[in-house]
This record gives C-alpha cells, structure tokens and sequence, in this order.
C-alpha cells in the first residue's frame, strides 16, 4: 500500500464504491443485467458516466469484463462481478434494510431478503467469528490497531 493512501478501510472501500453510480451499477449487474446498454436504460445514468464508473469498478477488481458478439454486430463487453464484487451483496442488503426501516417506501419494500433453500426471511446483522451467532449493535466495539 503506497503512503499517501488512508489507513482507514472505510475510506479506502469509498474511493471505489463511494460515487453515486457505483452501487446500483453493482445492484444491476446482481439482477443479471451485464450488457451496458441494460444498466444504462435501466439506471438512466449518462452514457460517458457509466464508461467512467464501470472502468473505476473492474480496474479496483470489483467488475470483470467479458467480451460477446451478436451475429452481425461489433464485439461488445459484458461485466460481470469477481469474488471482491460478489461480497458486496452483503453491502447491498444491509443499505436495503437500513432503507426499508429507517427511509420506508409508502407501498413497502421493493425486495424482500429470503433464503433461498427455505424461503425464510434473513437481515443482516454481526456475527461472532468465535461463536457464530449475531451480536447486538450495543455490544460492538470498534477497536483501533496502532500502525506498525
């Protein structure tokens, strides 16, 4: 990690995901819409804008790109997520429960968070790495480590 970039991982993860595009890119391409034209129309973000953000997310390893070719047309790209990518569902989901709680929807939620295997709903919450169970927000401490 060179210098000049911040110790904190909250304000290094936003250098990557903190512009206002960034998440629903990702958001869309969980959907299963990876051509840009879908998450262009769908988001109606300006077209330069999405170029700017999709390369943003695949040079910080979150987006992969994949070339496709229609019969009669040009190569194009598809962007799919990497394993970094993927874990951000778990960002996803907790903004969608924050959001549902704290900034509701007159109609109710636009998603619902279930199981697949069970169909139960799930939140999201801390879980104990030692005893695997979820921890209440009033007993975290967030601890700061002295650098080296």
């Amino acid at each position: 990690m060179a210098s000049d970039e911040p110790r904190c991982s909250i304000q290094r993860s936003l250098q990557v995901l903190g512009e206002r595009w960034s998440l629903l890119i990702i958001r869309e391409i969980f959907s299963g819409r990876h051509r840009f034209a879908e998450i262009q129309s769908v988001l109606g973000v300006a077209p330069n804008l999405l170029t700017t953000r999709l390369k943003k997310l695949a040079d910080a390893g979150v987006l992969r790109n994949q070339t496709y070719q229609e019969a009669g047309s040009r190569t194009r790209v598809s962007y799919h997520l990497t394993p970094a990518g993927e874990e951000l569902l778990v960002i996803l989901a907790a903004l969608q429960q924050w959001g549902d709680r704290h900034c509701p929807h007159p109609s109710g939620p636009a998603v619902l968070r279930r199981q697949r295997s069970s169909g139960h709903s799930v939140h999201v919450g801390l879980i104990s790495d030692t005893h695997g169970h979820e921890i209440p927000l009033a007993d975290l401490d967030m601890v700061s480590v002295q650098p080296a």
